[in-house]
């Protein structure tokens, strides 16, 4: 007992090490590039001022509802993606002439930067939180409608034949087939539909007509010359999208433990 404990202990701390070496090196190379002078150094304040001023930033609260916005629009924009394009996906995957016949559009706009739909969505939604939500989950459901319709296409043709042969009804197929085996590729999708809404969210807030969010507050900190302010809303939008990742990573694999099984 004592043996296996000291094993996941070393685990633990080998993982945590592991984990630590990328920030330590981040943080590494960007105090010697301030203090080395290698950035003009009214460009590049040092990171301890930045992570001092950002943690007051985030101890006061003002940090803190920018990011929640920031978030709230992300939710908002990915449970739209979701509720619009897992059905729509799944259709399009059942049939592949089906999937042929509107391929091109599909491809078209999953291809065309959604920064360039801006001025689209402005006409359509106005000003406000609609069209930044609006532009990011249609970017975001381009991108699941594409990866769930790729997932039931490519779903195991020997566990779908195998069931058939034992009498099931195509939706007791779908049901206990086809949708498991979308799962893994519907992930994948969704893990990128985040960041790109993130991403979106972010710029959108950056030039349309915010009044708050970290887009907002990074292009405000850089007008006001506010750099550390600006470095710091940088580094937690960063952390907000890693923070997703490893959300949607745990979620993966908790849901579909099973994969490539």
């Amino acid at each position: 007992m004592r043996i296996a404990l000291s094993r996941l202990n070393t685990r633990g701390s080998r993982r945590a090490l592991e984990l630590a070496v990328g920030p330590i090196l981040l943080i590494a190379v960007w105090w010697l590039a301030a203090k080395g002078g290698w950035v003009n150094k009214d460009l590049l304040p040092s990171p301890i001022e930045t992570l001092r001023d950002t943690a007051a930033n985030i101890w006061s609260g003002s940090m803190t509802r920018d990011f929640s916005q920031t978030l709230m629009r992300v939710a908002y924009s990915i449970v739209i993606a979701i509720v619009a394009g897992v059905p729509i996906g799944i259709v399009l995957g059942a049939k592949a002439a089906v999937y042929r016949s509107v391929e091109f559009i599909v491809d078209f706009f999953r291809s065309t930067p959604a920064t360039a739909l801006f001025p689209l969505f402005l006409l359509l939604f106005g000003l406000g939180d609609l069209a930044k939500i609006a532009v990011a989950a249609f970017a975001a459901w381009l991108v699941i409608v594409f990866n769930v319709a790729y997932g039931v296409m490519n779903a195991r043709q020997t566990r779908i034949l195998a069931a058939r042969s034992m009498g099931a009804s195509s939706l007791r197929i779908f049901r206990d087939v086809i949708f498991f085996e979308t799962l893994p590729q519907t992930f994948v999708g969704l893990r990128t539909a985040v960041s790109l809404a993130l991403v979106v969210i972010i710029v959108a807030e950056m030039f349309i007509g915010a009044t708050d969010g970290m887009g907002h507050r990074i292009i405000d900190a850089q007008i006001s010359y506010s750099l550390t302010d600006m470095y710091g809303s940088i580094l937690v939008a960063g952390a907000m999208g890693y923070g997703l990742n490893l959300l949607l990573l745990f979620l993966e694999r908790s849901v579909i433990h099973w994969s490539g099984k």
